[in-house]
């Protein structure tokens, strides 16, 4: 028997159950992980509530690093003893031990270790495929980019000063704003206490940016769409604050034939091809030190509840990991 995270129901974090399973040897396309690190992730809050459906009994978590103890007789790309992570559906991360479908583990690089991998996968992957193909940045632009605290904005932060980019971000207290400037973030609003409309239109000089990402959903989506330029693309690829409710296509028309997306990481990475190239990115921009993975808080897997509070809360910044 081995201790695993389940939820019986849909509910606040005191549905998670720290209870025993039993973890079988791998089948067809499958590999048995034994996690040393385990990311959390918004996502997470998302399965939890139900906003994502799941049938129950459910594990939860999409995103690990371990050491690989059995295959399946198909899986060719890994072995046991192999150092790998992932990102990937289906949940259930949060466990010492996991069988899972092989085709999502990456081989992970010596230089880099089992927390920081458990970190940054499923928050680096989303900033890679959103800088390099959901709007390709060259250079040059001027971006909005909520949230730029929290895991993926810090490591966006990085990647925007890396790649040139004038990064706009939104903050919800000054000492988030100082976390990001130190990060890369060009400019940091409060929007607690200014308008972000007013204040991207300021520093842009009344123009707007080319491009809004997302993650808040319900709270800022009509105020992201006020910040884009003409022919702008909006990136809605969370839903932190509630689901974007239902809105006319007019919405885009009146404000300059606007473009909008609702990307999922797990349609970028979907092809082995794809999700190959991606984490060799990812592993790029850490091992060269341009990005540097904030693990800001730790907690023992037992303790998750507790981790789902202080996430709800917006009392952590950058990543956050399980200990088994």
């Amino acid at each position: 028997m081995t201790k695993a995270i389940q939820c019986f129901s849909n509910g606040g974090p005191e549905v998670m159950e720290y209870v025993d399973v039993q973890v079988g040897e791998p089948g067809a396309g499958e590999a048995r992980v034994r996690h040393h690190a385990i990311g959390l992730n918004y996502i997470d809050v998302y399965f939890r509530t139900g906003l994502y459906p799941q049938q129950m009994p459910a594990g939860l978590g999409m995103e690990g690093a371990g050491v690989i103890e059995a295959v399946g007789p198909d899986v060719k790309h890994v072995k046991p003893g192999d150092r790998v992570a992932y990102a990937c559906r289906p949940p259930g991360a949060y466990a010492d031990v996991r069988v899972m479908p092989a085709g999502s583990l990456v081989k992970l690089p010596d230089s880099i270790s089992f927390e920081t991998a458990a970190a940054m996968m499923l928050q680096g992957l989303t900033v890679q495929y959103l800088f390099h193909r959901t709007f390709p940045l060259k250079g040059g632009e001027t971006i909005l980019f909520h949230a730029a605290a929290g895991g993926v904005g810090l490591i966006a932060c990085q990647w925007a000063r890396a790649l040139g980019v004038t990064m706009i971000g939104t903050v919800g207290s000054d000492e988030k704003g100082q976390l990001a400037k130190a990060h890369g973030c060009t400019h940091v609003i409060n929007y607690n206490k200014e308008n972000f409309v007013e204040r991207v239109k300021e520093l842009t000089g009344g123009k707007g940016v080319p491009v809004v990402y997302d993650s808040i959903g319900k709270d800022t989506f009509l105020g992201s769409l006020d910040c884009l330029a003409p022919l702008g693309m909006m990136v809605s690829y969370g839903s932190a604050s509630g689901p974007v409710p239902p809105f006319s296509l007019n919405e885009l028309a009146s404000r300059g034939s606007l473009f909008i997306t609702r990307p999922t990481l797990f349609s970028y990475a979907a092809q082995r091809q794809d999700l190959e190239a991606m984490a060799a990115d990812v592993f790029r921009m850490v091992e060269s030190g341009k990005v540097k993975i904030e693990i800001n808080q730790r907690y023992a897997l037992k303790d998750v509840q507790q981790a789902h509070r202080d996430l709800e809360s917006r009392k952590t910044t950058g990543s956050t990991i399980l200990l088994p």
